[in-house]
């Protein structure tokens, strides 16, 4: 599918295919998948949330619902994703989940410093990690009530 063509509601940052192969079957077994684009890194999750580079021209008002990000990615940490995404005051309100391995104090307390929304650990256990994803999908996607419309009074 064209990333053009129709918009993510849950942009996934992730460079294991593993957890992506993992992390799209328990949305797919959810019925969350048809709107899930893949960043391999972070230079590609920035270029396709500010629609720069390889995503120029791709309407950026369709912002997605969530980011479900990995701290330790190649070109651009997930740390600094982070804080571009929440420095700009037209993407600040988008919710920034970190999804990583990192039970690394310093890494928790950064990403809460820099306005991540949630910071959850991977479970190694399939089962686990099934269940937490279809969780967090769900809630992201249905229960959260995100701002109708961006403020820029705020």
């Amino acid at each position: 599918m064209d990333p053009l063509e129709k918009p993510a509601e849950i942009l996934l940052v992730e460079d294991n295919p593993n957890d992506v192969e993992l992390i799209l079957h328990v949305f797919q077994w959810c019925n969350l998948s048809d709107r899930v684009h893949v960043a391999w890194n972070g230079e590609e999750a920035l270029d396709y949330v500010f629609g720069t580079g390889a995503f120029a021209g791709r309407n950026t008002q369709d912002r997605p619902k969530v980011i479900l990000l990995d701290l330790k990615l190649p070109k651009v940490d997930g740390l600094e994703v982070l804080r571009r995404i929440k420095q700009d005051t037209v993407t600040r309100t988008i919710p920034v989940v970190v999804l990583t391995s990192s039970r690394e104090e310093r890494d928790i307390v950064e990403s809460y410093n820099l306005g991540v929304n949630s910071y959850i650990v991977k479970p190694v256990q399939f089962d686990e990690f099934a269940n937490v994803i279809r969780e967090m999908g769900l809630y992201w996607r249905i229960i959260n009530q995100p701002p109708v419309k961006d403020n820029p009074d705020h």
